[in-house]
């Protein structure tokens, strides 16, 4: 009998996708961020063209690869989400 994985939120996902950028040193390649981030292909592209439309990040080509950029607001994102964290947390509350 194999233990589940807990559901991951979308916002859940959207910070582990920010995050994982930010660790590359603020700019990342789709396949770093999908083993980062622990996402299947589909669910990646999907999750950051919703990123782009919330302006969470931006999309940046040079030659014939593909980074994505966390902005302004994406990083806004990673710290108000850091800090509900927190305030879950300290009521045994899962995010």
């Amino acid at each position: 009998m194999t233990a589940s994985k807990p559901y991951r939120s979308k916002a859940r996902i959207y910070f582990d996708i920010l995050t994982k950028i930010v660790e590359e040193g603020g700019r990342a390649g789709p396949t770093r961020i999908l083993y980062g981030a622990n996402l299947s292909h589909d669910r990646l592209t999907k999750h950051l063209t919703q990123l782009i439309n919330l302006g969470l990040i931006v999309e940046e080509k040079e030659y014939d690869r593909v980074f994505y950029i966390v902005t302004e607001k994406g990083m806004n994102y990673i710290q108000e989400f850091r800090r509900i964290q927190a305030f879950a947390k300290a009521f045994g509350i899962p995010v």
